[in-house]
């Protein structure tokens, strides 16, 4: 989502690859037919560091990438029956305006509601899909829509939560 919304790039431009090893964090497809990796140690202290130190780079405390450790890098198509919310991804991010918000702010209440043992983990795309189906979009013109559209999607699946239980 955040390539689509950051960069304005069409949905059907990006394609999610499964990688078990976590060390490629994104690629890039030129023209000429070549592939540009960024792999790294999957380690969250590395983009933090990025984050902060931007432009600049410091060191972020994760270990070197070792790639002889890993000796394989291993690549497969994602399964959207196994996992439902990026297929949820895809719909807000052609649906634009405020749906990533919803989106966002309905995946962060029900990750937290599972955390703390009021859901099941496959309750989660649920919580996900109910407030995507009843807020409707609007325009994300200003921080105010935005903030107001995550405050709903907040609302409502605290409440559809509330009736699972």
């Amino acid at each position: 989502m955040e390539d689509c919304l950051l960069f304005n790039t069409p949905p059907e431009k990006v394609e999610v690859v499964i990688h078990p090893q976590s060390v490629i964090h994104s690629m890039v497809d030129y023209v000429d037919g070549t592939v540009l990796a960024q792999m790294g140690n999957p380690d969250m202290r590395i983009p933090i560091a990025h984050a902060m130190a931007w432009p600049d780079r410091f060191a972020s405390g994760a270990e070197p990438l070792d790639l002889f450790s890993i000796r394989r890098l291993d690549f497969e198509a994602p399964d959207f029956d196994r996992f439902p919310c990026l297929q949820r991804a895809y719909e807000a991010v052609r649906a634009r305006g405020t749906m990533p918000a919803i989106l966002n702010a309905a995946n962060e209440i029900a990750v937290a509601s599972f955390l703390e043992g009021q859901i099941r983990f496959t309750a989660i795309p649920d919580v996900i899909s109910h407030c995507m189906n009843h807020i409707s979009a609007n325009r994300a013109d200003s921080i105010d829509e935005v903030l107001a559209a995550d405050l709903s999607a907040r609302e409502a699946a605290q409440q559809y939560i509330g009736r699972l239980n």
